[in-house]
């Protein structure tokens, strides 16, 4: 049976932020950061110049109107082709850490770099997920908005019965650990098999959620794996995110290896340090929100935070004047982390 699926979006000073839950539980994120996201985004058309082909890789380089650099499959190029000549292409995946954007070649153009078309807004693309759902906002987006964001920085997911996901995003892949923990009962193989099952759903929600993709490898809970069972799940569990995830067998060591295209910008790089905290616009934003949620009539809010905050804070207020009026203010204080910020109603 499919999961019933919502649509989510909070309309935030300084970024929007879409929501895709799945049964009410978030599924997808989207971020569009006003000033600092990319504008080469999924959907967007460009001619594109040819600067570099990598042989031994089996990639290609080109130069888009932009200047910033995309690639693509070295196989996807048109026959005889030479350096500099120029392409159409749709991007299908934005660049990420140290990662250029890809695109698919749609063929030759005799123009110059241009740009064709622009990527589809964020409610557009939160749209295509769920066609005939409508659009909730309000104070449900925000919270659900919230607790994706929440679940975004999560490692551990906690499983029916006191079983336990764990998902953690290494440079080369995505490693992650199916527990039964305390859900082991009885017949061990039969709990086994029913964690594995939950947790391999959960891994995909996780994913999708997380925006991961590349190389997925699922260390399953315990032994004598029923392979054809549990390969089913994982691609009812993936299903969603066809074409492109190819599936590996069950190794003798327990073992599942699920290969993801990668579509977005995993989350964390645009809300987190490369250490795994929230970056301080991530912060700023958070507080800028906070404010608005307790300025309610006739009430000023005081900001208190670190002096790097309220700095970063303070880029959004004109917005936040716009929406409730020059009813805050920001208290800096030395003592204070960044991160422990508190709005608080006067």
């Amino acid at each position: 049976m499919a999961p019933r699926r919502k649509l989510y979006l909070d309309r935030c000073v300084g970024e929007l932020r879409g929501v895709v839950t799945a049964d009410d539980r978030p599924e997808r994120l989207l971020i569009h950061r006003f000033n600092f996201t990319s504008a080469v985004q999924p959907g967007a058309a460009y001619v594109a110049r040819l600067t570099r082909v990598e042989k031994g890789l089996g990639v290609a380089f080109l130069e888009l109107p932009t200047g910033e650099a995309v690639m693509c499959p070295r196989a996807a190029l048109p026959d005889g082709i030479s350096q500099g000549a120029c392409l159409s292409v749709q991007v299908t995946a934005p660049a990420r850490a140290e990662k250029s954007a890809l695109v698919r070649v749609m063929g030759l153009d005799s123009g110059s770099p241009r740009t064709l078309s622009e990527a589809p807004s964020l409610e557009q693309r939160l749209q295509a997920f769920a066609p005939s759902v409508a659009i909730l906002e309000g104070r449900d987006a925000r919270d659900m908005a919230d607790e994706a964001v929440r679940e975004v920085f999560d490692i551990d997911f906690p499983l029916p019965g006191g079983a336990r996901l764990t998902v953690e995003a290494t440079r080369a892949l995505v490693a992650v650990d199916i527990d039964v923990g305390s859900a082991a009962g009885q017949d061990a193989r039969f709990s086994a098999t029913k964690v594995n099952q939950l947790g391999l759903a959960e891994t995909a929600r996780v994913c999708r959620l997380k925006g991961l993709g590349g190389l997925v490898v699922v260390d399953l809970a315990g032994k004598g794996h029923n392979g054809p069972l549990l390969l089913e799940t994982a691609k009812t569990a993936f299903l969603t995110d066809q074409p492109g995830v190819s599936f590996g067998a069950i190794s003798r060591f327990g073992v599942l290896e699920i290969a993801v295209p990668w579509r977005t910008q995993p989350l964390l790089e645009v809300l987190a340090t490369r250490k795994g905290e929230p970056s301080l616009q991530t912060l700023a934003l958070d507080l800028i929100r906070a404010i608005e949620n307790q300025a309610g009539p006739g009430r000023k809010v005081e900001a208190r935070c670190s002096p790097a905050l309220a700095k970063a804070a303070e880029g959004h207020a004109d917005a936040l004047i716009a929406r409730i009026g020059p009813r805050f203010s920001f208290a800096p204080d030395a003592k204070r982390a960044d991160a422990n910020f508190e709005a608080v109603a006067q």
